[in-house]
């Protein structure tokens, strides 16, 4: 146990959790306290999954409200004093899991000691991180590479409330933000088999990746999928990612890999892509734009999921090596030629997609309806049922949107206008837009609000011209009643 000194902020932390608990009002009051109580705050892991799930959903009344403005609640000292009591508390739970007393360091001091951290002064999410274990044995570059001893509390509420595709979080140590509280606490327990301490499911995860990078694609059987680590969190399904550039061959020619080509998941921009000559063809996506995007959505817009986890993961790792093969191709999904072992390996990760579903879990319900709207789902389905490859994608995708799967809402929404596997219907594709951007989808609530705009200028513009030809038609009066005078006169 480390015997360092409180801090300023340290006293700060532990008058928000007194306060807190003694049901006294926080200096400044704070947002959402009510809803926060109601999370049941007592320290436990599962504790950050409730205060996440708030999270959601202040970020859903926020766009409700026209009020989702980041700069606007930024200087609002009642959403600060939620987020910076969040942060007090994510910061409170880690170091418990580490027997350790948490101590809080502004920006100041931490500028003074971890200089190679290049902090940005006026970055809110950057005001304080705390250390949450005892760091004597770990130098000051583990502590700015490897994300270990000091936790930025706020970059993961940040992310949870604000972020979106214009949005981008970059973590002052490097890698990608966690998309909430529970999957950034957890990436730091103390259950550690390196000598930084990762979380043992991470380095598994890290590993099962590693292992199926060596491997040729080729040689990726279904025994393959059951040999993965049966353990691995949802949550880190952004660190199990495999390398866009993995060693994948099939029985179909390749096609040259000078081309830039879209991937169904953003990569990181090390490179510039080469540029193509005057003679090249511009590369066309295999996948229609309409999953492309449900794929992108996926990894970047996050919905709590209670069931199904383990088995939509192992799916995941396995699924999303073939889409990165995909991408690269310049021909339709139906041309791209698989071997039996490679049809094997995919279709018991289907079935784990399937499992996933079937426990209510609203992301591989959205990933399985994909497969069957593309007509590339389970054999033993289509042999089973009597309804259409479409008909059974389009059930997975309204039984996610039922869920407010805002993701699933704003897809259902794309397939009634433009009737894919359903029939054709405006009113219901206005129906489930307006659903989505209620529950926070940014660009729904974008198309709303344009249609809104559309909508209400359409009506004055109507107005106007009725307004035009009654003018017209008064003035047509007088003239004729002028005319009657002038010859009666």
């Amino acid at each position: 146990m480390s015997a360092s000194p409180s801090t300023s902020i340290d006293y700060i932390a532990a008058g928000y959790w007194q306060d807190f608990l003694a049901d006294r009002a926080i200096a400044g009051g704070i947002a959402y306290e009510s809803e926060l109580r109601d999370c049941i705050l007592d320290e436990s892991l599962a504790s950050l999954q409730r205060v996440d799930t708030l999270l959601s959903q202040i970020r859903r009344d926020l766009i409700k409200r026209g009020y989702w403005d980041e700069a606007a609640l930024l200087i609002d000292e009642r959403y600060r004093n939620l987020m910076v009591f969040l942060a007090f508390y994510a910061g409170r739970v880690l170091a418990q899991q580490w027997q350790h007393t948490p101590h809080w360091y502004g920006q100041f001091e931490l500028g003074k000691r971890y200089p190679e951290l290049g902090l940005i002064t006026d970055d809110f999410y950057q005001h304080m991180a705390v250390v949450y274990r005892d760091d004597i044995q770990v130098t000051h570059a583990e502590v700015v590479s490897d994300n270990h001893v000091l936790f930025f509390a706020l970059e993961p509420i940040g992310l949870r409330l604000f972020g979106h595709i214009d949005r981008h979080f970059i973590a002052v140590q490097g890698g990608e933000v966690a998309s909430g509280l529970y999957q950034a606490v957890s990436a730091r327990l103390p259950n550690a088999n390196h000598k930084a301490g990762v979380h043992v499911e991470t380095a598994n995860a890290v590993d099962t990746s590693k292992s199926l990078e060596k491997v040729s694609f080729n040689e990726m059987s279904a025994d393959s999928l059951s040999q993965q680590q049966p353990h691995i969190k949802p949550e880190l399904a952004k660190a199990d990612r495999l390398p866009a550039n993995s060693n994948l061959s099939t029985a179909t020619t390749s096609q040259p890999s000078a081309q830039a080509s879209p991937q169904s998941q953003p990569q990181p921009q090390s490179k510039p892509s080469p540029k193509l000559s005057s003679a090249s063809k511009p590369k066309t996506s295999p996948t229609p734009e309409m999953f492309t995007q449900l794929l992108t959505e996926l990894d970047e817009i996050e919905v709590v999921q209670t069931a199904g986890q383990t088995e939509y993961q192992q799916a995941y790792i396995v699924l999303m090596q073939f889409e990165q093969y995909i991408a690269k191709q310049n021909k339709p999904r139906s041309q791209i030629v698989f071997s039996e072992k490679h049809v094997a390996a995919k279709k018991q990760a289907l079935l784990k997609l399937q499992a996933s579903a079937n426990a209510g879990n609203t992301a591989a319900m959205l990933r399985l309806a994909m497969y069957e709207l593309l007509d590339e789902g389970l054999d033993v389905q289509k042999i089973a049922n009597t309804d259409s490859t479409d008909e059974l994608g389009a059930e997975w995708v309204k039984k996610a949107a039922g869920k407010n799967d805002s993701r699933a809402q704003r897809l259902l929404s794309k397939m009634y206008y433009q009737g894919v596997g359903v029939a054709q219907d405006i009113d219901n594709g206005k129906y489930w837009l307006e659903q989505a951007a209620e529950n926070g989808h940014v660009e729904a609530a974008s198309v709303v609000s344009q249609w809104q705009q559309a909508q209400a200028l359409i009506t004055t513009q109507k107005q106007e011209q009725h307004s035009i030809k009654r003018y017209q038609m008064l003035l047509g009066a007088v003239l004729v009643v002028a005319i009657l005078i002038f010859i009666i006169v």
